[in-house]
This record gives C-alpha cells, sequence and structure tokens, in this order.
C-alpha cells in the first residue's frame, strides 16, 4: 500500500520521532523535519510520565523498553501535593509499596532531552532533516509540495502533522479551531535547583510538587541533571499575556506579577521567580472540541497536539502523540486496509473516540483543580484519612477516565486564536 511512497513527517517531537522509529520498522521510506537548528538545542518543560497502555506500549512496539529502562529516573515520578502555603497533604514518597513495570497504573518518567536521544538513535542515519521550519504545503494532484523557511522545498507522497499545537500542517486537514479554556500557565526552569531553589528543591525530593488553593495551581517537576522546571496557571482573560503589559523577558517584571497574583501564597515559592537567569513563557490554554471530526484524507493526517490540542491536567499530552504515533503505523502497514485513505481513516476514527474519553478527563481536572475549595472539598469527599485521601486523589485525577460531566465542551462553536 505505502511501501514505495515517501513519508514526510513535519515536528521532531516524541510523536514525530516514534512514528518514524515504527514505519522504518517496517522498510518504509521516512523522512523528519524538524524546526530545531541540530540536535544539540536544549529542550524546554518539564519531564514526562509514560502510562502503560499508551507511551509505554508505543515504546515496546518499537523495540525500545531496554533503553527507556536504562534512562529513566525512579523515584521522579512520585509526587507531593500540597496547599498554598507548602503544607503537605499527600506524599507517594511515604507510601511502602510503589509500583513498578508491569502495574497499569506505573507512571515511570524521563527527562525529555534523554527520550528523545533513545529515540533518535534509533533511527537511520540522516532521517531527521534539522533546520527545516515549515512555511506552507500545497497539494500537487496526489503528492504535497512542501516549503521550508530555509529556502529548501520537498515533495513527499504522504505528510504527517507532528507540528504540535500551531500546527501547519492542520488547516490542510480541517478548519476546526480550539477553544479558551480560561487559564494562562507560566513555565520556566531553574538550573542547579539546590543552591538557586533549597527549599523547593527539598520539598520535591526529587519527584514533582502539585500545590493548588485559591484558584490556582504550581506544578514542579525534578530534572536528571539538577534542575527542576515549573508551571504556574490561573484564571485570566484569553488575551490576558499581552494586555497585562508584562515584559515576560524581564525577570523583575515577573517577579512582580507572582507577588501580586499569589499574595496569598507562602514565600517559599518565591524561589522559582527569584533566579536572574530563568527563562519564562506564558503558554494560554486552549482545547479542541472534544467531539471534533473530519473526513479522512487520503494522504495527510495529524498526530499529537496538531490533532488533539489540550492543557496539561491530565498527563495524557506525550502519551497520546505516542499512541496515534503508533496506532497510525499500524493502521498504515495493514494489508487488509485497500488503501492509504481507509488506513488513515481507520487510525482518525480511533484517535478522535480516544480525544473525547481523555478530553473529558483533562477538562474535568482543569475545572476542578482550579475552583476556589478545590484542596478542602477533595478532603472532605474522601474521609479523615489525609494521606489516603492525597493518595486515591492521585490516582483519581489521573489514572481513571471521569464520567462524561463535560458534555457542555463538546459542542462549542470553533474559536479562532
Amino acid at each position: 500500500m505505502i511501501q514505495h511512497k515517501k513519508i514526510a513527517i513535519i515536528g521532531g517531537g516524541p510523536g514525530g520521532l516514534t512514528l518514524a522509529r515504527l514505519l522504518q520498522l517496517k522498510g518504509l521510506s521516512v523522512k523528519v523535519y524538524e524546526r530545531d537548528l541540530n540536535k544539540e538545542v536544549r529542550i524546554q518543560g518539564g519531564a514526562l510520565d509514560l502510562h502503560t497502555d499508551s507511551g509505554l506500549a508505543a515504546l515496546e512496539k518499537a523495540g525500545l523498553m531496554d533503553e527507556f529502562k536504562s534512562n529513566f529516573r525512579p523515584g521522579a515520578e512520585l509526587m507531593r501535593v500540597t496547599d498554598h502555603q507548602a503544607k503537605i497533604y499527600a506524599d507517594q514518597h511515604a507510601e511502602e509499596n510503589h509500583y513498578d513495570f508491569g502495574d497499569k497504573n506505573y507512571r515511570p518518567e524521563i527527562d525529555r532531552g534523554p527520550l528523545r536521544d533513545i529515540l533518535l538513535n534509533s533511527l537511520e542515519p540522516g532521517t531527521v532533516v534539522w533546520n527545516s521550519h515549515i512555511l506552507s504545503i500545497e497539494q500537487m494532484e496526489n503528492k504535497w509540495k512542501i516549503f521550508f523557511e530555509n529556502g529548501n522545498t520537498i515533495v513527499a507522497d504522504i505528510v504527517i502533522g507532528a507540528d504540535g499545537a500551531n500546527s501547519k500542517i492542520r488547516p490542510f486537514v480541517t478548519n476546526i479551531q480550539p477553544f479558551w479554556t480560561g487559564l494562562t500557565m507560566i513555565e520556566g526552569s531553574i538550573k542547579n535547583s539546590e543552591k538557586t531553589a533549597p527549599n523547593i528543591h527539598q520539598l520535591l525530593k526529587g519527584g514533582k510538587i502539585f500545590a493548588y488553593g485559591n484558584e490556582k495551581t504550581i506544578l514542579v517537576s525534578s530534572k536528571g541533571d539538577g534542575s527542576l522546571g515549573f508551571a504556574t496557571s490561573h484564571k485570566s482573560t484569553e488575551f490576558w499575556y499581552k494586555e497585562s503589559g508584562i515584559n515576560f523577558k524581564d525577570n523583575k517584571q515577573v517577579l512582580a506579577w507572582f507577588k501580586k497574583e499569589y499574595a496569598d501564597w507562602s514565600p517559599i515559592w518565591l524561589e522559582l521567580f527569584e533566579d536572574e537567569n530563568t527563562v519564562f513563557i506564558p503558554r494560554p490554554q486552549y482545547c479542541m472540541p472534544l467531539n471534533q471530526k473530519w473526513k479522512a484524507n487520503e494522504n495527510i493526517t495529524l498526530i499529537g497536539d496538531a490533532a488533539h490540542w489540550m492543557p496539561p491536567f491530565a498527563g495524557e499530552g506525550v502519551n497520546m502523540a505516542m499512541l496515534d504515533a503508533l496506532q497510525l503505523s499500524e493502521a498504515l502497514t495493514n494489508p487488509a486496509l485497500s488503501n492509504t485513505q481507509k488506513a488513515i481513516e481507520t487510525y482518525e476514527k480511533k484517535m478522535f473516540r480516544r480525544f473525547e474519553k481523555i478530553g473529558q478527563m483533562t477538562l474535568f481536572n482543569t475545572e476542578w483543580m482550579h475552583q476556589p475549595n478545590a484542596l478542602n472539598d477533595m478532603l472532605s469527599m474522601f474521609g479523615k484519612n489525609k494521606l489516603k485521601q492525597g493518595l486515591f486523589l492521585l490516582r483519581y485525577m489521573f489514572n481513571v477516565t471521569v464520567i462524561p460531566f463535560t458534555r457542555k465542551y463538546l459542542g462549542l462553536a470553533p474559536h479562532k486564536i
């Protein structure tokens, strides 16, 4: 069906690289076009927890589990839940029995850099074409011509958009737009956290912190190089990051904003904003409509955030992308499917169903975690044992599909960013 076709994957994130690996194992001709200058570019963002039935399943199929087990960080998945005063209400470090590989609820943690290296090293030499920032694509009968910012152009038989939330490929697949969720996140990273943020470093204990209260959250995660990544989230207007007047490249302005916005939070959290070398990135939070669907094309499709952008409050983003890669690779190489359009349709139908289910859980978490009394409500719901309450909460939020309360999100009108 596609044995002699040229496949272009746009975007070299975990989803795109996983797909390239899986297709190459089937003997297919694949190129990945990535906008980063080279593989040495430092990856932003926190660590990733991979799930048994999605991210880990894709790595297993790709033959990369041994490499993963040599590079993941045991204990980095353990979480502490605190209130805004940094009082601990749940501590997975205190559990006697932790999960391990083979347990459905185990979510081993790996830094983004090592995961990318595992995937890159598994590919045939020259698979990834660096410094390839896409400008646009143009249909040529049954092929696609792709134009890059560096002046290069290529022609491909099949194009797969793995190019993230602001995908250049998505408009050629669908005109469905995301809707605004009412939140903005501020993301940052601190080097040598033991020295630059000693109190947070101690509270972190090599794992994660999830602090929330007063309709706001702070999520902190450790990294293997001694740094930490963090993100705040707060309710805001859609274009607050522009209209606030804050220059996010001026750390003093960002610190002043945090002191005002999080005025009733413990001073311990100031450590996240006091390092003059921290780079802050505002990230308005959008979500694709949960009932999105489109007619399958014969030679173009989407995976990852390009297909189903959503907030990060269920830890499903990278896992969805890698499972997309697995299911798309299986469909494209399935001899029982008569042509590429049927293969893409088969994949997309599965993806749509998964996204509606996971999206419901994600939006439930997004809304619930930013309620005024979220922590107190959780404590009153599950009895008097605070440790059991917190650990139940973690599993409830991150391991269980929530009842479909989010029907109000299904019919939202498309919103153009």
